[in-house]
């Protein structure tokens, strides 16, 4: 099975936002990132719009040929967002507004009620439906109870380990993929995947379909053009 590559784009909007006008444009960018193989676009839009703004989600729909992924705190602005728009793809992401990035994944127990509300409405318009989650595997048989299709499984824990221990660091990711499979649910990761240690992630880990990456990869591009930076990604999907 071919792993996706969604590039995420909210560095792009980042440079944008520091400067002012339409440069670089995030619109333009998400465009030649499918130009030049990446398989959908993600997008994180906070509430205090920092670097993705929700009139961006809007503009990219109508330019995103293939997956688009939009990822967020299930706000009620959020879910208006994502059935006005109606993506591919919707993660759900446990992150409050003042977060400077995604810190771990959902308690879903804790949170049951309000995330399997959440995804009925999503299923309702046809949006496919994930959760960002850790490797806990009491905590993805809740959250399969959900309804939701998938899982996106939060991969810091293991770049962090990955350069002093590669293999203890895959290791439990490796059952809770396997976990998710046996249970029915599509297996998606992401968070600080990069170009050290995404071949070998994607070598160990059984049923992966996706990777979400955006900050590692705008990194990359810096020094090697956006267009080798893609092609290099996939190579490591391969």
């Amino acid at each position: 099975m071919s792993i996706k590559l969604s590039v995420n784009v909210n560095k792009i909007a980042t440079i944008r936002n520091a400067r002012g006008g339409n440069l670089p444009h995030v619109e333009h960018v998400a465009m030649d990132c499918e130009t030049f193989g990446a398989d959908g676009i993600t997008v994180h839009p906070r509430p205090d719009e920092r670097h993705i703004r929700y009139t961006d989600v809007t503009a990219l729909r109508s330019v995103v040929k293939k997956e688009f992924n939009i990822e967020g705190y299930p706000s009620d602005r959020f879910v208006e967002l994502v059935v006005s728009v109606l993506p591919t793809q919707v993660t759900l992401v446990p992150d409050p507004p003042e977060a400077l990035t995604s810190n771990g994944g959902w308690d879903v127990k804790v949170h049951f009620d309000a995330l399997s509300a959440r995804i009925a409405v999503f299923k309702k318009y046809g949006i496919r439906t994930s959760i960002f989650v850790g490797t806990d595997l009491e905590n993805i048989e809740q959250a399969s109870k959900t309804g939701t299709d998938r899982i996106e499984l939060y991969t810091e824990p293991y770049a962090t380990l990955y350069s002093s221990d590669a293999t203890g660091a895959v290791a439990p990711f490796i059952k809770a993929a396997l976990l998710a499979h046996d249970l029915g649910l599509g297996v998606n990761a992401g968070h600080d995947l990069n170009l050290n240690n995404l071949a070998w992630f994607k070598q160990h880990i059984p049923f992966l379909e996706e990777v979400s990456i955006g900050h590692a990869l705008i990194c990359d591009a810096l020094y090697l053009g956006l267009e080798r930076t893609i092609t290099v990604y996939k190579q490591q999907l391969k």
